[in-house]
């Protein structure tokens, strides 16, 4: 059955609906590709044959803001505040005010036994610990909030690559490019990530906001979120690594495969690199041999084998006024007027080179 008749069949709201799923109490099927989330009939049986139902349901997922939570542990809204702040207690959803802030939300069952094993403070003067968090700015709220949501999406799947998207998805875009180089993989994980089948619903105006909750932010939380990813990828690589596919060339057109046969790195090209070098040796050896020929008697020519710029024809005796001057005219532009077979072969064969040390130095990266 759909959701909005599942959680009136529970007799849920459908903010204790989402946090019942949250918690694990109900199950819900989330596959993907065939719309939206669905729970089974069974699981509704099960759940309104227990003991209390729906008054031990309800309870168990009821959620209270700062104000009520306060009066629920005798502590005033400021020292609520202040511990959520501090990271005392985690919240379990938010919703956004007509302001766009946030408004974290608990539950009342874990502020119950939070004060149950944690007396001391909620009266008297706060411990050193909490108050060099609140002097340092410190707010743990989204943070807390992140990890439990991590924990539990990570707790639903066995799969390396599934558990890797869903580290990935706490993490900028730029950064998880930096980590994760193939882009293959990186569509992949984008494919599978879990989406938030029943998150807190916000406006299409907020999604900035919701984006910037989901992402880990503060540089430690970032770091370890990384180095998360860093070993569920490498683990998935050798579990079931990903086919690669056109995308991981950088390179389109005729060219690219030599452009990835110099990413490969040394002692790794591939056949198509080195038919492209057999294919030019001729014109190598044919303009070798030429230099030689015209350097006879006067030694080893000092002139490099690959100018720049094609050697200037000289202008003949006969030539007019008019003629010679167009002839100085090309030869300061570097221009030739006619160009031998060996000379455009030669041309042709510095271009190829350039273009492979201009790839070579452009597009290495490190291979994994």
């Amino acid at each position: 059955m759909a959701v909005s008749t599942a959680a009136r069949e529970l007799h849920l709201k459908r903010g204790e609906f989402i946090i019942a799923v949250h918690l694990g109490l109900v199950r819900v099927s989330t596959q993907r590709g065939e719309g939206s989330p669905r729970v089974h009939r069974e699981e509704i049986e099960r759940l309104r044959a227990r003991d209390g139902f729906p008054d031990v349901l309800r309870e168990r997922v009821r959620a209270v803001g700062t104000a009520e939570g306060a009066r629920l542990i005798g502590i005033s809204a400021g020292r609520f505040t202040k511990l959520a702040r501090a990271g005392c207690f985690t919240p379990i959803t938010f919703y956004l005010n007509r302001y766009r802030a946030v408004v974290w939300l608990y539950l009342a069952e874990e502020l119950a036994g939070f004060a149950a094993r944690e007396p001391l403070l909620l009266t008297g003067r706060s411990p050193a610990w909490v108050r060099d968090r609140l002097e340092g700015g410190a707010d743990q709220r989204a943070r807390n909030w992140r990890v439990r949501r991590v924990e539990r999406l990570m707790a639903l799947t066995d799969d390396p690559w599934a558990r890797a998207a869903v580290l990935a998805g706490t993490l900028d875009p730029l950064r998880v490019a930096e980590l994760i180089d193939e882009p293959s993989e990186r569509a992949h994980l984008a494919g599978i990530r879990p989406e938030p089948v029943l998150a807190p619903t916000v406006p299409p105006h907020a999604q900035d906001t919701m984006a910037r909750l989901m992402r880990a932010e503060e540089p430690e939380e970032a770091l370890r979120r990384q180095a998360d990813l860093i070993a569920e990828v490498d683990r998935a690589r050798r579990i079931r690594p990903v086919p690669r596919t056109d995308a991981d060339c950088r390179g389109h057109g005729p060219g690219h495969r030599l452009a990835d046969a110099d990413e490969q790195g040394p002692g790794r090209r591939t056949a198509t690199t080195d038919q492209s070098v057999q294919a030019i040796r001729p014109a190598l050896e044919t303009e070798s041999d030429t230099n030689t020929n015209t350097n006879t008697g006067a030694g080893p020519a000092r002139a490099p084998a690959f100018p720049l710029t094609p050697a200037p024809l000289a202008a003949s005796a006969t030539d007019s006024l008019g003629t010679s001057k167009r002839k100085r005219e090309r030869e300061r532009r570097h221009v030739p007027e006619r160009v031998s077979g060996t000379t455009a072969r030669a041309t042709s064969v510095r271009a190829v080179l350039a273009r492979l040390r201009l790839r070579g130095l452009t597009s290495r990266r490190p291979h994994r």
